[in-house]
This record gives structure tokens, sequence and C-alpha cells, in this order.
């Protein structure tokens, strides 16, 4: 390992930021910050019909909302910048130039119509499909009548016919028969560089040390390594980590729930919940630890201890993760998280009381799996939205409810003293009263004040209600009882 490495993320703005790509994101970030080095954001958005300036934005702010701060990339220029691909297109064209002037590399003039009729061809022949040199050969008379068709040439390297070997620093030695790969295309007809041909380049010119990403780049890398070689560059590390699995063990999409870190903000994850979890995806940390902050993954990372089968994502382990971490939070940071999840549930904590807030807030914090859930939580505590639900009626309809919601409201009628002392004696006098005791006299009591039949602790949550609340609650579930009776 070099002193100070230099890595780089370099994703294509052409949709949501993958929790795929955020791992591999995480993984380049802890190995440069372990050992003091750089982490490089690079934008490869040379796919301009699927490149958008929205999802750059997007990829930007997700970026920086997981804590994956950069040292060099868009707003943060750098010596080896600019650190967009759709700014660096006269660095591809004189490297291209080179290329062509030492022969490694002929001009395509195949169609996708005829590119695809001989894949299936070599498909039905059992074969593996690849270019099978069609364009390679052609003299200059051939392709000046290809050009004179209106044809634009694609830019192919010539693939040598020897083994393509490499040491990646997570699965060992790496090899590939050249005679399997077909010549590549390097630059598109439309004269933007392809991806292998544009990422050598780019991290040859910024000085990237390790290339830390998915095993799906495996085969990418077998063609970088040629035009490694083609140029006289001396190649960085490569390390290839896991992929992310769906519980059916295929690679994590769409089709296995939510996918990117805008819908995981949106469910009310906090970052540092997402983070550790896909920090324990595909890693390892000792002792067996589960619940590590940013630093102490960083201390504790190392490439030797990632896995080299795939992780599946559980997110019911990261909803467990995501509560741990709601529940360390003190209340006016929560409070502060929780400010747009409010404003979507239709509160408006401006307009409340700071304190009496407060006080709800760290009622109902241990309830919380995510943000999202708080107005299912809190709604109990706002006369406006108290109603029984239908599991609540159940337990209303248990032969002792009514007296047991009776006696508790007839000693809170005349009562004096704290909350806690209250709620103490009505608690005491409804037992003596119903003959209730354990399920059969605290459930009534609290459907009857909360209309739910989970919650926080009664005694707290009596305390926020009050008095006065508490008793037209009260009533409340006895006229349901009562009209229920009838019925």
């Amino acid at each position: 390992m070099v002193d100070k490495p230099r890595v780089r993320f370099a994703p294509s703005p052409t949709g949501e930021l993958h929790v795929g790509n955020a791992r591999t994101a995480l993984f380049n970030w802890m190995l440069a910050r372990h050992h003091g080095g750089s982490f490089v954001l690079r934008i490869e958005d040379t796919d301009e019909s699927r490149s958008a300036l929205s999802y750059q934005i997007n990829l930007l702010d997700d970026l920086k909302w997981l804590g994956l701060t950069w040292d060099e990339g868009p707003g943060k220029d750098g010596a080896y910048g600019p650190y967009k691909q759709s700014e660096r297109l006269g660095i591809y064209a004189d490297h291209l130039k080179k290329l062509i002037a030492a022969d490694l590399v002929y001009p395509c003039y195949c169609t996708e119509e005829e590119l695809e009729e001989e894949r299936q061809a070599l498909i039905l022949s059992k074969r593996m499909p690849r270019y099978m040199g069609k364009c390679r050969n052609l003299n200059s008379q051939q392709r000046e009548v290809h050009a004179a068709q209106g044809r634009k040439p694609s830019y192919r390297f010539k693939v040598p016919q020897v083994p393509i070997e490499f040491n990646d620093l997570i699965r060992g030695t790496i090899k590939f028969e050249g005679e399997s790969i077909g010549d590549f295309i390097i630059v598109r007809s439309n004269g933007m560089p392809a991806y292998n041909f544009a990422v050598v380049i780019d991290d040859h010119l910024m000085a990237i040390t390790h290339v830390v990403r998915g095993e799906d780049h495996l085969s990418n890398t077998a063609l970088q390594m040629m035009l490694y070689r083609a140029f006289g560059f001396e190649p960085p590390a490569f390390a290839h980590h896991c992929l992310i699995l769906g519980k059916d063990h295929a690679k994590l999409s769409k089709r296995h729930g939510s996918v990117s870190v805008g819908e995981f903000r949106k469910q009310g994850f906090l970052p540092e919940a997402l983070i550790n979890y896909l920090g324990l995806l595909g890693s390892s940390f000792t002792g067996g630890r589960e619940v590590l902050s940013q630093m102490e993954m960083v201390e504790a990372f190392s490439l030797e201890r990632a896995s080299r089968s795939g992780a599946v994502f559980d997110e019911e382990k990261l909803r467990w993760l995501n509560a741990i971490y709601i529940r360390s939070l003190n209340a006016n940071d929560l409070i502060m998280r929780l400010h747009p999840f409010l404003l979507e549930s239709g509160y408006l904590p401006e307009t409340l009381d700071s304190q009496w807030f407060k006080n709800v807030i760290e009622t109902v914090q241990d309830e919380l799996t995510t943000l999202a859930d708080i107005g299912e939580h809190i709604d109990l505590f706002f006369d406006d939205r108290y109603e029984i639900t239908s599991d609540a009626k159940q337990i209303l309809d248990a032969e002792n409810a009514r007296k047991v919601i009776r006696s508790f409201g007839e000693y809170l009628e005349h009562a004096s003293g704290s909350s806690q002392e209250i709620y103490a004696a009505a608690i005491e006098h409804a037992k003596e009263k119903s003959g209730g005791k354990g399920r059969n006299l605290f459930m009534p009591v609290r459907v009857a004040l909360t209309g739910k039949v989970k919650g926080p602790e009664l005694d707290k949550v009596f305390a926020i209600l009050g008095k006065d609340s508490a008793c037209k609650r009260l009533k409340r579930a006895d006229q349901w009882i009562f009209k229920n009776m009838e019925g």
C-alpha cells in the first residue's frame, strides 16, 4: 500500500444513486481516510442520451448527506481537473490520435443492426458473442466506400491474442484469455469516448493509485489492462468487492424494493445508520461489532477483510440499526431531523409549545423505527386526531372494560396533585372498583386514553395529555361501548 493512496468514485449521472454504488463510494472513502490519502469524485457523463443534470445534483446531495465528502471533484477543484468527463473530450481525442499513430486501433463501420445479427449468429452456433473483426483489415478504398455511404466510424482497439493477467487485492490472481475477447470500441461513432477508454486515461492522468469497485467490473479491468499496456501507463492496484444481493441471491434491483439512497432518505432512514449498514455488507470488523460510527469504521477498515461472496441486503436489519441510531439522538437533534416528516404528516412544530412537544418526542423516541413513522406515533397526543382503532375496539368489547374505564374516570374528575400521583391513584382506584388486574386493567385504560393497543408507557402518556384531555377521552370510549352494547 502506498503511503497516501489516491482513490476515486466515478458515477454516471444516469439515475439515482444505488445503494450498491454508495457502498463502493464508502469503501473508497474509508480506504482514503484510513491511510490519509485522497478521495476523488469524477462524473462520467459522456452518455449524453441518459445523463441528466438533475441526477448529478441528486448524486452530489446524496453523497454529502451520507457524509462521504470528497477532496477533489465538482465544487472542489484540484490539480487534476476538470472532474467531469464531458469537459475532458479534447484529452480523449489526443489519446485516440496516439493509438491511431501506433496502429493499435482501426475504424469500424458496422451498424447496430449488423452487430446484433452477428451476435445472434454466434449465440445460435453456441459460441461466445464477440466482435469477429469484420472491419479490422479493411483497406483504404473499402473505408472510403463506407464513408461515402454516410457511415460514421467508431474506433476499435486491436485486442492482442495473449493472456491478460492482474492481481486483485481481494480476489488474488485474475486471468483472461485474449482469444475470447473481441476488438472493443474505445470511441463511439458520435465521437464520444467509450467507458473503458476514458477511464484508463482519467485514472492515469489523475494519478489514481487504487481502483476499488464491484466484481461486475472484472471483465472491464481486463480490457483496461490492455489499454494501460498500449499507452505505456502504470496500472493502479485493483480491488473488486462483492455485489449486494437481494434475498433471492440475485443482484439487488428495484424488484427487491427500495434500492436508491434517495428512497431510503424519503423513508426516514438516518445517514449514520445507512452508512453503518453498507459498511457491514461484504466486510467485517474486529470483535463482530455491528454498530460503529464512520470514524470507527475508517479505523478498522481493511480490504483484506472484504468478502468475495455476495452480501444479502436485509432491510429488517437496516431498520433495526436505524432504530438504534434514532434512540441515540438527543431530543433537539431528533426534532430537527423530524421536521420535514412532521410537515408531511400535517404538523407545524413552530405552532406548538416547545417544551410540551419536546416531551412528546422524547416519549415516542424509543417507538420509532424510521423518521417517517413519527405521524402515527404522535397523533395520540392530539385530541383532534384521537380515534379508536379496530384492534382497540376489540379490547373495549371485553366484559369488564367499561367498569375499568368508568372507575378510572370517576377518580380523575375530583383528583388533584402531580400527574404521576393522579395516574397511580386512578389505576389503584380502578383496580379496586372493577376487580381488574394486569392486562384486563391496563389495556382498557390504554385504549381509552390513546385509541391504540400499543404505545409508550401509560404514565408518561397521561402526564403529557393532562387530566382534562384524559377525562374527555375516557367519556368518548365509554360512549362508544354504550352505543356498541345497544347496537
